[in-house]
């Protein structure tokens, strides 16, 4: 059995002729089974080096060379959690605890009880004027303080289970324009 879907395989055959080099579609190859997958498997590698026509320990060197691919599982959103010399500068440490408790981990690495988040602290993002930063789902989140994080915390709490993968946040009530306030008229 395949541990890439079908369509998925397909995606990383065309990434090649996107690029002067074929072994330049490694890393975004990479990634698409990453993003499938949650973390990189042996099979899922192999599977990419074969679509890709490399050799397979080669697709290996580049997976466990790069610290953002995973070859354990991880929490569907990872908390990528600056703590170099401005971030600490700026409440990092605070930071980094206060994200351990919302979300119920109590090292790097390890992954909640309902699978939801892991963290790993890095060296830099490259946003220090916004110190403390951090990167959650392909996104930078800035001048940090421990209400944001529980904010971004409780946020992901609200994702449907069925929308894994998915950016899209459970809507809040419902309001139809029949039951909304009427709108104020500013004085000009």
């Amino acid at each position: 059995m395949s541990a890439l879907s079908p369509h998925l395989i397909e995606e990383i055959k065309a990434l090649p002729a996107r690029y002067p080099q074929p072994r330049s579609a490694v890393m975004p190859a990479l990634d698409l089974a990453q993003e499938e997958l949650g973390y990189l498997t042996p099979e899922a590698m192999t599977e990419v080096a074969t679509a890709l026509q490399l050799d397979a320990g080669y697709v290996e060197g580049v997976a466990t060379f790069y610290t953002l691919f995973h070859l354990e599982p991880i929490g569907k959103h990872r908390f990528y959690l600056c703590t170099n010399l401005s971030c600490t500068l700026r409440g990092a440490e605070e930071i980094v605890e206060r994200f351990k408790i919302a979300a119920g981990v109590k090292e790097a690495g390890e992954v909640s009880k309902d699978g939801l988040f892991s963290y790993e602290e890095v060296e830099c993002l490259g946003a220090c004027e916004y110190a403390p930063v951090c990167r959650l789902d392909h996104r930078y989140e800035v001048d940090l303080t421990p209400g944001k994080i529980d904010s971004l915390v409780n946020d992901r709490r609200l994702i449907r289970p069925y929308q894994a993968g998915s950016r899209a946040q459970a809507p809040g009530p419902k309001t139809t324009p029949a039951k909304r306030a009427p709108r104020k008229k500013k004085d000009v």
